[in-house]
């Protein structure tokens, strides 16, 4: 006969309530069904927590319960539930493969925000074709990687302890859960903890065919070597690849050091990737890319490596100071296209519409919504985006977050946003100045101080900020003709430098005044007469940004030691009072001057790091005064 479908409530429960006994008597496991499921389903009576009656009584307290299809859409609750009752088990079948990917990752974190690990678990569940055994396995690894991953990224987990949550979520806890009793092959060999996440790695990933290794070097260009899937897995993800010490002596013009660097073709490091970046790439995804450090030997930091020397002069802000800097970058940039002007190629701006222009968006709209796609995937917080003032010029805001990930950020910002350009035919450029008679651009950067997870920037003080935050305002504002060595590093970022042009050309500070280089912001949920955060905009696409940050790290840390304190701020244009406000430098030979005075950088980013970076500055001073439209193959090159 035909399935019949038992509706009384009361013989429901008695059913149910009977079966469980029979299951905790005979030491059985019960698999409930909750959340999505059969399409004659009450979806407001399949949440979970109408279970707590049942879990909550005494006799059924020894029984071992799970949970199936992760309960969606109450996986949350499923997860509560897991953490409060010992007896309650969750497995996440069904939901993998059949929701989307989005649907997939996100109901995994939120089974994984309350419950412990070694209670989540998977089944393929092939409820209606075989096939589904297949994919639910194919699509499982994928998900708990991603999901794996991006707990590694953000501290939550070691890569180690996701080896053991893959083991546990895969095999273990359902060993233990339905106590199979049975051999069962170990997930990879014992000999080395450093070998497995290349293995797992190996696995889930599949159809990856390169690496890409990306650093950055002290004239700010990106750069990348380029490893084959499984000799990185092999071999080059814990002993890297080598370098030349000319690397970090590279200029703006040529693939060769500056004289005055004291780096040449002489020696080598490594780079060691930081696996805690890796990333599958977006707009090819046969491949992925990963950041590196640079070693004089495998645990062996090199005091020249950029992302060392923004941990390192972190860490005495953290030491002396207890405190951390926050960081969120806003990315101005030219889309240009290609045209035929005398049988040349040229490259010119991809429209010529007004500030914040809506058809200016709605022309480059299949490009960001490839960007925000990007980004997601990255995890890199997008808060917004428009047209800029300059023809074809758009700016794209980041999210706020620690500084060392912040620089990071800002640098997968940098490749997505060039890369899918590319993929639309266009150029993106991030050089400060693209045309002497348009708009710069810029990387303002917004800069907060944070202690145990609150913003301690913010203080009731005269100008709305705390003492701490005032005093490394004024660190920074003191310190800040060196700095623009490393934030604005070319000699076409002094282009963009000028008054009135809302790039900060003066030495000084304001409230909301967009013409000061330090800005003091209260955005919307801010308390009126607060100030959540400054901004600087003397920093551009030029500039190394773990460099930049490190350098304005190391002059608030003076503020901080010096308890400096800040001057009026100035509610003005300051081009209308240039004799009362000091200019801040008009060229890169100037900032090299000044840095050549300071002792503070030298002392917290270290020696070594500053001669290098000097003698490429001046270097570059040499070539462009030479060579007066070398500026224009800048946009080849940022």
């Amino acid at each position: 006969g035909k399935p019949v479908r038992v509706t009384n409530k009361s013989f429901i429960d008695y059913i149910f309530t009977t079966s469980l006994e029979i299951a905790q008597h005979f030491d059985l496991p019960m698999q409930i069904h909750t959340g999505f499921g059969d399409k004659d389903l009450d979806m407001r009576l399949a949440n979970p927590l109408h279970l707590r009656d049942v879990l909550e009584e005494k006799r059924f307290s020894k029984c071992r319960l799970v949970l199936l299809h992760t309960s969606y859409p109450f996986s949350k609750e499923a997860s509560y539930l897991a953490s409060v009752y010992t007896q309650v088990y969750l497995d996440f079948g069904l939901a993998i493969p059949k929701l989307s990917v989005h649907g997939m990752i996100s109901s995994i974190k939120e089974l994984l925000e309350l419950a412990p690990i070694n209670k989540v678990m998977f089944s393929t569940d092939a409820y209606a074709f075989p096939e589904t055994y297949y994919l639910g396995a194919k699509k499982a690894r994928e998900v708990i990687f991603s999901v794996l991953r991006d707990a590694c990224a953000d501290g939550d987990l070691s890569i180690p302890e996701a080896v053991e949550a893959v083991k546990d979520i895969f095999s273990q806890n359902a060993i233990e859960f339905y106590k199979i009793k049975f051999p069962v092959k170990s997930f990879c060999s014992d000999n080395s903890i450093s070998s497995i996440p290349g293995k797992i790695n190996a696995n889930v990933q599949s159809g990856v065919s390169f690496v890409r290794i990306i650093w950055v070097d002290a004239s700010g260009q990106h750069r990348c070597r380029v490893i084959p899937a499984a000799r990185f897995y092999d071999v080059v993800q814990k002993n890297g690849v080598g370098l030349t010490f000319a690397s970090m002596g590279m200029t703006s013009f040529t693939d060769g050091p500056a004289d005055e660097t004291n780096l040449t073709g002489v020696g080598e490091i490594r780079l060691i990737p930081d696996l805690s970046t890796k990333r599958r790439i977006p707009w090819e995804t046969r491949e992925e890319m990963v950041l590196a450090d640079m070693h004089l030997k495998p645990g062996e930091p090199w005091e020249y490596c950029p992302r060392e020397a923004l941990r390192r002069v972190s860490r005495v802000l953290k030491e002396e100071f207890n405190l951390e800097m926050n960081a969120g970058f806003e990315n101005e940039f030219y889309l240009l296209k290609s045209v035929l002007r005398g049988g040349e190629e040229v490259w010119v701006p991809f429209d010529s519409t007004p500030y914040c222009s809506t058809s200016a968006y709605d022309a480059a709209a299949p490009v960001f919504h490839e960007v925000a796609a990007a980004f997601n995937s990255l995890n890199i917080t997008l808060e917004q985006l428009h047209a800029e003032a300059g023809n074809g010029q758009f700016e794209v805001v980041l999210g706020h977050t620690t500084c060392t990930h912040a620089a990071d950020n800002l640098l997968f910002s940098r490749e997505v946003i060039k890369s899918i350009a590319r993929k639309h035919k266009l150029l993106a450029t991030f050089m400060p100045k693209y045309s002497l008679q348009d708009t710069g651009s810029g990387s303002h950067v917004h800069l907060s101080l944070w202690q145990e997870g609150k913003n301690v920037f913010m203080g009731s003080s005269r100008h709305g900020m705390s003492k701490v935050g005032e005093e490394f305002m004024a660190g920074v504002l003191h310190h800040l003709p060196e700095i623009l060595a490393f934030t604005a590093p070319v000699p076409n970022s002094y282009d963009r430098i000028q008054p009135n042009t809302w790039s900060g050309a003066y030495q000084c500070w304001g409230k909301e005044n967009r013409e000061a280089p330090l800005r003091t912001a209260c955005p919307p949920g801010i308390s009126d007469g607060y100030v959540s955060n400054f901004e600087i905009k003397a920093f551009d696409g030029c500039a190394n940004p773990h460099l930049g940050l490190a350098a304005i790290l190391a002059a608030g840390i003076d503020g901080l030691r010096r308890h400096l304190t800040l001057p009026e701020p100035i509610d003005t244009n300051p081009a209308l009072l240039d004799a009362k406000v000091q200019r801040l430098p008009k060229s890169l030979s100037e900032s090299l001057e000044a840095l050549k005075k300071d002792t503070v950088l030298n002392e917290l980013i270290g020696e070594k790091l500053l001669v290098a970076i000097k003698g490429i500055r001046k270097a570059e001073i040499d070539y462009y005064s030479e060579h007066k439209d070398a500026y224009k193959q800048l946009i080849f090159r940022y």
